[in-house]
């Protein structure tokens, strides 16, 4: 990629646009079925510094308006991935994705997956379970999506498994390039200690965007986000050489993105690894060191385990040839 040039409003021919202001006069600028993923983690109505605490009926509405204009912007072939949590009441939780499927559902989109994003850290309750989870709800428009699987493959649990009976009998049984992530993802949320941590009080971390982005893009698509917070999403997209567009309405978060932006082009940025296991406090030596983001370089990584072949020869496991 060659210098960042940061758009402050949408052209079909930026790398990159940050829109300072309400997401919904971005969105109205923008042409029918021009990006291929939408993702985002909307306010969840709890009266953070970036939101107004509304009447329940009142932020659904305020929801709606945004998604019909997103499902409107989408590619027919795109995915919208909504990341949700809970709105909680004097102790009452009201599940959030609950509220907005039926919009979704109304406008015709299908849903393909409610992934659990689990995470160890968070507030502690003393009157119900303490909530370690979010969704992130994966919608497509159309049965005909683009999903790139074997970009988000991890590895196998048991790669030396192999069929015991059959004409297959002695192969391994699972796919040599890992196997399927399932609908539970496991990354750490951005707390005080986290390497990406900001000013922001609610931040994405970069590894839950990047997956959505190889999943559901290829090189070269457009990736939105309409509540860009501290712009994550936009890092997440352009170290994958997507190109990408979000809109933020505190100027405070819009300074924060520009700057992580800023880093990211002189590769300073330090986020946390995808491959990077979960902390384990009795194997502390087996993390691995933060990664620097540099958007100067061409894409950093087109798979979710970039370097197969060392994975594949460490278990002894050889790729069959393949006829052109």
């Amino acid at each position: 990629m060659n210098s960042l040039t940061i758009s402050p409003v949408f052209s079909p021919d930026s790398e990159a646009v940050l829109y300072e202001g309400d997401c919904l006069d971005l969105l109205r600028t923008i042409p029918d079925e021009t990006f291929q993923l939408i993702v985002t983690s909307p306010p969840y109505n709890l009266n953070k510094p970036y939101e107004t605490k509304l009447d329940l009926e009142e932020y659904v509405s305020g929801q709606k308006m945004v998604i019909t204009e997103c499902v409107r912007a989408l590619l027919p072939q795109g995915s919208i991935c909504w990341q949700i949590g809970n709105y909680v009441d004097n102790g009452r939780i009201i599940p959030l994705d609950i509220l907005l499927y039926p919009i979704f559902a109304d406008l015709g989109l299908k849903l393909r997956n409610r992934i659990v994003w689990h995470f160890g850290h968070g507030l502690h309750a003393s009157r119900r379970f303490s909530g370690r989870y979010e969704v992130i709800l994966w919608f497509t428009k159309q049965d005909d999506y683009k999903f790139n699987l074997d970009a988000v493959r991890v590895p196998q649990k048991y790669p030396q498994k192999k069929h015991f009976k059959g004409p297959k009998r002695g192969e391994y049984s699972g796919n040599p390039l890992g196997k399927n992530p399932t609908d539970i993802w496991e990354i750490p949320n951005v707390k005080s200690n986290h390497v990406e941590k900001t000013e922001h009080p609610a931040q994405f971390p970069v590894e839950l965007v990047e997956r959505l982005v190889l999943a559901f893009t290829d090189e070269r698509d457009w990736v939105f986000d309409p509540f860009l917070g501290s712009g994550t999403t936009l890092i997440a997209a352009l170290m994958h050489s997507r190109k990408a567009a979000g809109a933020e309405i505190m100027p405070e978060y819009v300074r924060i993105a520009r700057e992580r932006l800023q880093l990211a082009e002189k590769g300073q940025l330090r986020i946390r690894p995808m491959e990077r296991e979960v902390y384990d406090p009795e194997a502390p030596g087996n993390n691995l060191p933060p990664k620097f983001v540099d958007l100067g370089q061409p894409a950093q990584q087109r798979l979710l385990f970039e370097d197969r072949s060392a994975y594949l020869e460490e278990q002894n496991i050889f790729l069959p040839c393949r006829s052109k």
